[in-house]
């Protein structure tokens, strides 16, 4: 049966977040109070409005002592429309991490930065001075439109691009909180245009259709804004590096033989968070709506936001997004109301060409005679840290040639605009900072891989992602050479919790936060992220990823058919055969112990072993790894170490336990 929408806020009681929005003076109250109070943290109200201006309240788990205060600390994330960061903003912030943050700089799956470590005092500071070098963290969080993506890849000879990115910025300025609050607040009321904004843009907003709310300071937000965050990107046919079926509204670049603008295809309904337990919420893939021309553009995407804005569930925060009232009412139902907004009849979709997932890693001739350059940023974490001095290099090539960033939907960073005189350039300060810039020497799992940062800063966090993941992938690679599938890869995210940040259920295989060191696991997603994964299994034990996962890897093996990817295959096979397989399986695999890192450094052999002690450090002495055994033992080396061995098996393109085998052996062929 199909629900009807939710009735007006008026007649149904609204959350109190809407309370708190209603009376802010349009996000002003209580953050402006607030902030000037001399205290380490705001309110619970004031958080909630403290969102729309970019920032969120955290408190650092990992420095907590009983009986103290919470360790409370702040993250800022950027508005980059596109994931454009100009050499001087790039510069700012890297600086910005150090003078009052934890001296690293994150890339988001948005395509933006996040600052974390920040302290209340520091906070406005922090923010004008992002803003006085072009930058803006107005609307990164809260009941607004969020970073506006696009497809990355600053390919100068194909137009289709410079419109997403074009586009992109448009429709940012479109969609931009029009109160003076932000102003008022981090800067004293000193407005700072970082770029005009187009007059049709302008225009746009004030257009007065069924879109707009008369007499508001919000023309298309009214004092109630959105009911909650809601996600646009534009991209071009065939290009999915921007997980376009996870947004709320897609808009995809329609090019005639010229490569002339003609309109945009428009998806909606997209998102991926949902709670544990909770079975009214779920992820969902967005729909294909209509077909717009380019003189409509603005109006349809307003048409869609201001259905979602009247329409959306205001009651219940879980159920708020766009992609609930598109299943509560049909997709033909919310295209109906789209039209009444719009103001005239939907076109229908045009047809698109097969979606394929790019990370444009590496070197690429942009098309004007100048090259990009795609660096893969694990875990999207910008720092200096052992041999790899990301933070460090990075900063000297943007110092040194004054270059231009793109920031990509999988958290890596495209310096781009680069004369080909400098590559040799930028390939020695990189090198000598111990940054990889060949991707065939980067193991293709983690490549492709993404995680959320979760603990020890997010409060939604139920157990460890960012750092959990570098040992996971290990593991699973040393799994995947156990049974003869070394050359194997898939698409792998992790989230600390369910909301889906580094957008796990897009994905291959997934791991879902669900207890201290408890996952759901995922499965089943496609590995150009055009398909839902499915829930295989409930919780997994971190320690318990082999037994697990070994059985999976080799039914896999042995039933796929040729060129079948991971994904595919469990798609096609369906859980009730993988399950029933694992249930019969026994591993017959008997030789050396699969040594694999995890988070902190620590090197685990999981085997059938005794361990002695041996100056202090822990040798574990293994025989047979059998993939029922519940046994796990640990071998932990120095941190430093770690790292040395991490770095030597990325350059060697080697797995980390191939090259501790043969440190042992040699080891102990001298002892003897």
């Amino acid at each position: 049966m199909v629900k009807s929408a939710p009735a007006p806020t008026a007649k149904r009681k609204p959350s109190k977040v809407e309370g708190l929005k209603e009376h802010s003076n349009f996000l002003r109250e209580p953050v402006a109070s607030e902030l000037v109070e001399d205290t380490t943290h705001f309110s619970e109200d004031a958080v909630q409005i403290l969102k729309f201006h970019g920032s969120y309240q955290q408190d650092n788990r990992d420095n907590r002592v009983k009986g103290q205060e919470k360790d409370y600390q702040f993250m800022l994330r950027t508005t980059s429309p596109g994931g454009f960061i100009p050499p001087e903003l790039y510069l700012t912030i890297d600086k910005l991490a150090d003078d009052y943050g934890n001296h690293t700089m994150r890339v988001t799956t948005r395509q933006g930065f996040q600052l974390h470590g920040i302290l209340k005092k520091n906070l406005k500071a922090a923010i004008a001075g992002m803003v006085k070098s072009m930058g803006s963290t107005l609307s990164a969080c809260g009941d607004v439109n969020r970073n506006v993506m696009a497809c990355p890849a600053p390919f100068k000879n194909r137009p289709e691009y410079q419109y997403a990115w074009e586009y992109a910025k448009n429709i940012s300025d479109l969609l931009k909180p029009q109160t003076g609050a932000y102003y008022d607040i981090w800067l004293d009321g000193e407005k700072i245009i970082s770029a005009e904004e187009k007059p049709e843009v302008k225009a746009a907003r004030q257009n007065n259709s069924k879109s707009i709310v008369e007499n508001s300071l919000e023309p298309i937000y009214g004092n109630l804004y959105m009911p909650r965050k809601f996600k646009v990107c534009v991209t071009v046919p065939g290009d999915n590096s921007i997980d376009l079926y996870s947004q709320d509204l897609t808009l995809v670049v329609m090019t005639d033989d010229k490569g002339e603008l003609e309109g945009f295809n428009v998806f909606a309904g997209g998102g991926l968070g949902r709670t544990h337990n909770k079975e009214e919420t779920f992820a969902r893939i967005a729909d294909p709506i209509c077909y717009v021309t380019k003189d409509d553009v603005y109006e349809i995407v307003k048409a869609v936001v201001a259905t979602q804005r009247d329409y959306g569930d205001r009651t219940d925060r879980r159920h708020a997004r766009l992609k609930y009232l598109i299943h509560d009412w049909g997709v033909e139902k919310f295209k109906s109301m789209v039209a009444e907004y719009f103001g005239k009849s939907l076109t229908p979709f045009k047809e698109l060409p097969e979606w394929k997932y790019q990370d444009f890693l590496g070197w690429h001739e942009q098309g004007d005679g100048k090259l990009f350059l795609g660096v893969s940023i694990e875990n999207g974490r910008i720092k200096d840290e052992g041999s790899l001095q990301l933070k460090t290099g990075l900063r000297q090539v943007v110092e040194q040639l004054n270059l231009p960033i793109r920031l990509t939907p999988h958290h890596n960073a495209i310096l781009f605009d680069i004369e080909p005189e400098n590559k040799q350039v930028i390939e020695e300060i990189l090198q000598r900072h111990g940054v990889v810039t060949d991707p065939g020497k980067i193991d293709s799992l983690v490549r492709y891989a993404m995680a959320c940062p979760a603990m020890p800063t997010c409060g939604l966090a139920i157990t460890e992602s960012e750092r959990a993941i570098p040992g996971i992938l290990e593991r699973i690679r040393s799994s995947l050479d156990k049974v003869g599938l070394q050359n194997e890869h898939f698409v792998v995210r992790m989230t600390g919790c369910p909301n889906g940040c580094a957008r796990p259920y897009m994905a291959e295989l997934a791991f879902v936060g669900s207890a201290p060191e408890s996952y759901q696991v995922w499965l089943g997603g496609s590995p150009d992220q055009t398909r839902l994964a499915l829930p295989y299994m409930e919780r997994l034990h971190h320690n318990d990823i082999e037994t697990q996962l070994e059985p999976i890897f080799v039914f896999f093996k042995r039933s796929r058919k040729s060129g079948e990817s991971f994904g595919d295959f469990c798609d096609r096979v369906g859980f009730d055969a993988i399950r029933e397989f694992a249930a019969n399986y026994e591993s017959e695999v008997v030789g050396e112990p699969e040594i694999t890192d995890d988070s902190d450094g620590l090197v685990e052999a999981m085997a059938d072993s005794t361990v002695e002690e041996s100056g202090g450090k822990e040798v574990a002495i293994a025989n047979t790894t059998i993939a029922s055994s519940k046994s796990r033992h640990r071998v932990s080396i120095q941190d430093d170490i770690y790292l040395k061995l991490k770095a030597a098996a990325t350059s060697q393109g080697k797995p980390m336990s191939e090259l501790v085998n043969k440190a042992l052996e040699a080891y102990f062929e001298n002892l003897s």
